[in-house]
C-alpha cells in the first residue's frame, strides 16, 4: 500500500510554473498515512505533471508568515485595540502561556518546511519543460532557489518566535529538518542549537542566491549575451530565459530577497537576546545588511522621495501597473478593497477604530528640531503637544483636530463642528481608547461606507529598504560606533540615521527650511555610542510602526515588555475654548521580563516529544 505524500495532508494543487494561483483539495488528516479516498495521485504522479508538482512549492508560499494588516502592535506599548477579549489583548494582559500563544509560528512554518522539503525530493525528476534542455534546467534552478529561500524564511520566523535558553543554559532554536517527514519518521527530534539553525538558514540563503537572479526582468531581444553561460551552453535563448526568469516571475522569491532574508536573520542573531551563543557578531550582521544596500549604491540608492508614499493614493498607478517601488524589496499587492480602512477609520468615517496608537508612541516622535520632547531645549509645550512635532507623527497617527476625508476628527471630550461625538475618547464601542486613531497604511481615497463604498488597491510591504538601512545602522553602531566604517562600505550608522531624519523633515522650521544649526541632537548622539543606540532604536520604532515589528524588536533588544499603555484625555472649556491635556493609563502590559523575551515551545509538542526541551520559565 502506498503512503500518502505528506504528513500534514497535501494541498493537491494545480499551479502554472510561473506562479499561478494555487487551488485544490486538502486531504483529511485521517488520510495522513493512507491514500485519500477521492484522490489516489501520489509522489510518482508529480514527475509527469508539472503543475501538480508545482503545487507543493506554491503551498509553501501560502504558508508565508507575513501579516498584511496591523495586528501585533496592540500587544506592545505602541497601541491598544478597542476590541476586547481578542487573543492578542488577552496575551498582552497576562494570559501568554506555552498553551496560549497567539504569536506562535510553530504549526504554519513547520508546515511550510514540510512542503518545501517534499518539493526538493521531486524537483529534479519533474518534466518542467522536457522538450528543451535549457528550459528544463532553468526551471529546476529557479524553483530550487525559491524553495531554499522559503525554507530559510520559515526557520527565521521559527527562531524569532521560539528560540531561547533552556534550563541547561544552552541557546536552542528548533528541530532542523531538511528532508520530509512521513509515516516512518522519528518525530521525537531534539532542538538544534540556535547557532546551527542560523548556519542552516545562511546556507539556504546562499543556495537561493546562487540559483536565482537578483531580480526578475525581461532581457531585450539583443541581450542574449546576458544569459548565464551555463544556460547558453544548453542552448538557451532570450525568449526561453524570459519565460523562466523574466517579468512574469516578478513577485516570487528572488536572489535579492534571499539576500535580504539572510541580513534579517543575521540582525536577529546578533541582537542582545541571542548574540552570546548565536555565532553571529554585529560586524557580520552589518556586512550582510551592507551587501543588500550596495545593490542600490548604498546611500545613493536611499529613497529620498518619501518612504510612506507607497500606501497613499498617489501610488495608484504604480500599484495597477505592478511597477517597482524604490522603497520596497518585496511586497504583496491586494485587489481593490476597503478592509484596512473599515477596520481602523474613526466611526464618523464608517470605521471600527480598532487599532489605537498609544501616547507612549506619540511621545517617541521628536520635535521638528530633532530633539526628543523630554529634552529641555526641545521647545515641547504640553499644553499644545502636537505643534512643531516630527512630520511623521501626522503621517502615522490621527490626533485631535486633524482632518481626514474632509472631516475634522475630534478625539477630545467635546463635539466637532457637526456636533458629532462618536470619535471622542471612549464614546462608543468603535471609538478610540487612547485619544488617537491609526493613519498609517490608510488610503484617504477609500470610503468604507456601505451605501457609497469606494475601494482601492493596497500594497503590503514584506521587506523594505528602510528596514535594511536601519538594520545596518543598528549593527554597525554596535560593532564600530556611530561614525566608523572599517570595512570601507562607504557609509556609517550616522549617515543612515541622518538620511532618514532629513527625509522625515527634521531639523527644519515650520515651513520646511533647514535650521542653520542643523540636527544638533543627532550630532550629540554621534559622539556617544550608547546614545546613538537609543536613537537608532527610536528611529526604527517610528519608521516601522504598525508594520508588526515592535513586539519582536522589544524582545530581541531585551527591553521591558510591561510598560503600561497610556493615552490622552482632552477636555475643552466651552467659554474660553482652551483645551486641557491629561495623560491617562489605558491598559497594562502584563509580561514577565525575566523570561518572556523568549517565546515558548508549544506545550502540546513538549508533552508529546521527550527530546524537545522547553525554554526557561515556560
Amino acid at each position: 500500500m502506498r503512503k500518502s505524500i505528506v504528513k500534514y495532508g497535501l494541498y493537491l494543487a494545480t499551479a502554472l510554473p510561473l506562479g499561478g494561483v494555487v487551488g485544490g483539495l486538502l486531504c483529511s488528516c485521517d488520510d495522513m498515512f493512507e491514500p485519500a479516498k477521492e484522490n489516489q495521485r501520489q509522489v510518482e504522479d508529480m514527475t509527469e505533471e508539472s503543475m501538480y508538482a508545482h503545487g507543493l512549492l506554491m503551498h509553501g508560499y501560502e504558508c508565508l508568515p507575513y501579516i498584511t494588516t496591523t495586528q501585533t502592535d496592540i500587544a506592545t506599548d505602541d497601541a491598544v485595540s478597542n476590541q476586547t477579549g481578542t487573543n492578542l489583548v488577552n496575551m498582552a494582559t497576562g494570559s501568554w502561556a506555552s498553551d496560549y500563544n497567539p504569536m506562535s509560528q510553530w504549526d504554519k512554518c513547520k508546515e511550510g518546511i514540510q512542503y518545501v522539503n517534499l518539493f526538493f525530493t521531486i524537483v529534479d525528476k519533474v518534466k518542467w519543460a522536457p522538450s528543451a534542455r535549457s528550459k528544463q534546467q532553468m526551471f529546476i534552478d529557479r524553483l530550487k532557489g525559491e524553495a531554499f529561500g522559503l525554507r530559510a524564511l520559515f526557520y527565521y520566523y521559527l527562531l524569532q518566535a521560539h528560540g531561547g535558553y533552556a534550563d541547561d543554559g544552552v541557546l536552542y532554536g528548533v528541530p532542523l529538518l531538511t528532508t520530509p517527514e512521513d509515516g516512518s519518521s522519528d518525530y521525537n527530534q531534539p532542538r538544534a542549537t540556535f547557532a546551527d539553525c542560523v548556519k542552516q538558514c545562511f546556507a539556504d540563503c546562499d543556495s537561493a542566491m546562487a540559483l536565482l537572479p537578483a531580480d526578475y526582468k525581461d532581457l531585450g531581444i539583443n541581450e542574449g549575451d546576458l544569459i548565464p553561460a551555463k544556460y547558453q551552453a544548453l542552448g538557451a535563448n532570450v525568449s526561453g530565459f524570459n519565460l523562466v526568469f523574466g517579468q512574469k516571475a516578478k513577485g516570487l522569491l528572488s536572489g535579492k530577497i534571499a539576500e535580504a532574508i539572510k541580513a534579517q536573520i543575521a540582525l536577529l542573531a546578533a541582537s542582545p537576546a541571542f548574540r552570546e551563543q548565536s555565532g553571529v557578531t554585529s560586524a557580520e550582521a552589518a556586512a550582510l545588511c551592507a551587501n543588500v544596500l550596495k545593490r542600490i549604491g548604498g546611500m545613493d540608492g536611499f529613497d529620498k522621495s518619501g518612504d510612506k508614499d507607497w500606501y497613499k493614493s498617489s501610488f495608484k498607478t504604480v500599484i495597477e501597473s505592478n511597477a517597482d517601488i524604490p522603497e520596497i524589496i518585496w511586497r504583496e499587492d491586494r485587489h481593490k478593497n476597503a478592509d484596512q480602512e473599515r477596520t481602523n477609520f474613526p466611526p464618523t468615517l464608517f470605521g471600527n477604530g480598532r487599532v489605537n496608537p498609544s501616547q507612549n508612541l506619540v511621545d517617541a516622535f521628536p520635535m521638528r528640531n530633532g530633539r526628543p520632547i523630554t529634552d529641555p531645549n526641545s521647545g515641547y509645550d504640553p499644553n499644545n503637544p502636537y505643534v512643531n512635532r516630527d512630520p511623521r507623527l501626522s503621517d502615522d497617527v490621527l490626533y485631535n483636530g486633524m482632518t481626514l476625508r474632509r472631516t475634522v476628527i475630534i478625539t477630545g471630550l467635546y463635539p466637532n463642528d457637526k456636533k458629532e461625538t462618536d470619535d471622542n475618547l471612549n464614546s462608543i464601542a468603535a471609538s478610540t481608547r487612547t485619544g488617537y486613531y491609526l493613519l498609517k497604511l490608510m488610503r484617504d481615497d477609500v470610503s468604507p461606507q456601505t451605501s457609497s463604498l469606494i475601494e482601492q488597491q493596497h500594497i503590503y510591504p514584506r521587506i523594505r529598504y528602510t528596514e535594511l538601512f536601519l538594520a545596518y545602522a543598528e549593527a554597525a553602531n554596535d560593532a564600530w560606533g556611530p561614525k566608523a566604517d572599517p570595512t570601507g562600505v562607504g557609509f556609517t550608522a550616522y549617515d543612515v540615521i541622518k538620511a532618514i531624519r532629513t527625509r522625515a523633515g527634521l531639523a527644519t522650521n515650520e515651513i520646511g527650511v533647514a535650521l542653520p544649526e542643523g540636527d544638533v541632537y543627532l550630532e550629540e548622539c554621534a559622539t556617544d555610542q550608547a546614545k546613538m543606540t537609543n536613537l537608532i532604536r527610536n528611529e526604527r520604532r517610528i519608521e516601522l510602526c504598525f508594520e508588526n515589528k515592535r513586539f519582536w524588536d522589544l524582545r530581541r533588544w531585551m527591553l521591558p515588555l510591561n510598560e503600561t499603555v497610556r493615552g490622552m484625555k482632552i477636555t475643552r472649556n466651552d467659554e474660553t475654548g482652551v483645551l486641557t491635556y491629561t495623560l491617562i493609563d489605558v491598559e497594562p502590559r502584563t509580561y514577565d521580563n525575566s523570561y518572556q523575551c523568549y517565546g515558548p515551545i508549544p506545550k502540546s509538542e513538549v508533552l508529546k516529544w521527550s527530546n524537545l526541551k522547553q525554554n526557561k520559565g515556560w
